[in-house]
């Protein structure tokens, strides 16, 4: 029997245990905090961050690192992502060599522009890595709504292996190899559904919101190629598939984010508002960081750096991305030769 140890309880970590606990694995999940930790135990529900949803007998919950982490096959890092570092450094002195590490946190790191799968090559360099991303909401994962995901490593028998262990018939795991593709893809999304909604928030209608999301993945593929990505990646479901759940639904902790700034909140009141991390804020200064480092234009990035960091009028920011340059929308566009194009 494969045992898993899911370190982090916010409510994708604790969504993943009931999954996997619900196909009869041990699963052990750490706990930071030990007020969450006794109300867990005592009510079987994540209150803070899951609640409502019930966790399987089958799921050991912990306070202690070097428990969860000993004996367990795999071990998913469910921490944000600016804490995957430390966390990684204080795990890796439990861990042997033949434990799979599996990432479910979609970021970029602010200080190195790495992502989560290279901050843990750096501390864990000889254990197999994956990364877990796709158009999944906690909420519905573990109330075992049908969802489908993909993993991917630089290994293929790591990813089947991953895809197999966390594969139910409610929760379909695709593999892909392009890794840099799925994290970047799955990160630079939070910043594209953070300008979605504060588009709702302004009150603009689903003309705006589609443009914002069907050049936001413009942009993601843009920086993403750039970086080593495969343009197909961008297609499916880490890409444009996680791009339209997250600007669309009210379960995004970034558009719900995006709203509160649109109707005029700041960002220091957006963020000590919910107990929840909304990645996108702190991804969107490493991907504005990158597009200047790389030279790639991302002028939607741009405007969203511009309105947390900067203090830009979101109204204005609207105006700027609307009267931009005119260009194509399909890149290199090929020049056409008409006889004459008047009389076409």
């Amino acid at each position: 029997m494969i045992k898993v140890s899911v370190i982090g309880s916010g409510s994708w970590g604790t969504a993943n245990a009931i999954s996997l606990a619900s196909k009869g694995l041990n699963v052990k999940l750490w706990v930071r905090n030990k007020e969450l930790l006794e109300t867990i135990n005592e009510k079987r529900e994540n209150t803070t961050y899951l609640p409502d949803v019930m966790l399987p007998d089958k799921i050991h919950i912990s306070n202690d690192l070097e428990y969860c982490c000993r004996e367990s096959d795999i071990i998913v890092l469910g921490t944000p992502s600016h804490a995957v570092r430390e966390t990684v450094h204080n795990i890796r002195s439990y861990l042997n060599k033949e434990q799979v590490i599996v990432n479910l946190a979609k970021g970029i790191e602010n200080d190195t522009l790495c992502r989560m799968s290279e901050v843990i090559e750096e501390y864990l360099p000889d254990n197999p890595i994956a990364v877990l991303s796709g158009p999944n909401h906690a909420e519905e994962v573990a109330r075992n709504i049908p969802s489908a995901t993909v993993v991917s490593s630089k290994y293929k028998r790591v990813a089947e292996f991953i895809q197999d262990t966390f594969m139910t018939p409610r929760f379909r795991v695709y593999t892909n190899p392009d890794i840099v593709g799925v994290e970047l893809g799955g990160a630079l999304k939070n910043v594209i559904a953070l300008g979605a909604g504060i588009s709702d928030g302004l009150g603009f209608g689903d003309n705006t919101k589609t443009a914002l999301m069907t050049r936001g993945i413009v942009e993601i593929a843009r920086l993403g190629v750039a970086m080593g990505a495969r343009q197909n990646t961008f297609n499916g479901l880490s890409g444009v598939g996680d791009l339209i759940v997250t600007c669309t639904s009210m379960h995004s902790r970034n558009r719900r984010a995006g709203i509160a700034i649109g109707q005029g909140k700041t960002l220091e009141e957006v963020l000590s508002s919910t107990k929840m991390v909304v990645e996108g804020v702190r991804t969107t200064k490493s991907a504005y960081q990158l597009s200047k480092k790389i030279g790639i234009e991302m002028p939607i990035t741009e405007e969203i750096y511009g309105v947390l960091f900067d203090d830009y009028e979101v109204r204005n920011s609207v105006i700027n991305l609307m009267t931009r340059n005119k260009t194509h929308e399909m890149e290199d566009l090929p020049e056409i030769e008409a006889v004459n194009w008047k009389d076409a």
